[in-house]
């Protein structure tokens, strides 16, 4: 499920197609780094794209292009974050193997977290309409439809789907594992 890492995380990357549970994990995350008396900063793609991309969803640029220069731009936010002291937990999209690769040459302590949930799950979760519009003829540059994404081919912590897992249980599988490998000790320990 995951490999053997040198350095403690400081930045853990949630990626997944939309409605995979990013945000939901990101934010379960989060709650346990900081009850462990960890700084942490919590970044969600849905309200970056409103800081570094257009004001509203209508005007969105969500090609190919412009998801992968957002997604260079949210990199180097998290590493301005984490070159601060801080832990950077960002949960985006962003599957394209060119930003994997430069997260893990330019991010210390880059720690990919992949949420791997078949299609079909997610057009039946579709929290945001997404799968049902696209299949309607009203959007399109949908991630993994009509815009190719890369899997990533070396995730640190991948997450096949399950029914029934919370995400406060994946987040302690998580954080068992790299405590089991020393790569993670409580600031309060």
């Amino acid at each position: 499920m995951a490999k053997t890492l040198t350095a403690k995380p400081s930045i853990f990357w949630v990626t997944g197609l939309s409605g995979a549970g990013k945000s939901s994990f990101a934010r379960a995350l989060v709650d346990s780094l900081r009850s462990r008396g960890e700084a942490v900063v919590l970044l969600d793609g849905d309200e970056l794209r409103e800081v570094f991309g257009a004001a509203s969803a209508s005007e969105a640029d969500f090609s190919r292009h412009k998801r992968l220069s957002l997604a260079m731009q949210y990199a180097h936010l998290c590493r301005v974050i984490s070159g601060q002291g801080l832990i950077v937990v960002i949960a985006t999209i962003s599957l394209f193997r060119e930003l994997h690769a430069w997260n893990r040459a330019h991010l210390p302590g880059y720690f990919e977290i992949y949420l791997k949930v078949p299609l079909e799950e997610l057009r039946r979760r579709d929290p945001k309409g997404i799968y049902r519009r696209f299949d309607a003829g009203l959007l399109k540059n949908v991630a993994g439809l009509d815009i190719a994404v890369d899997e990533p081919e070396a995730a640190d912590w991948m997450i096949e789907f399950e029914q029934n897992q919370s995400p406060q249980h994946l987040v302690d599988e998580l954080l068992k594992h790299l405590h089991a490998k020393a790569q993670w000790q409580s600031s309060k320990a």
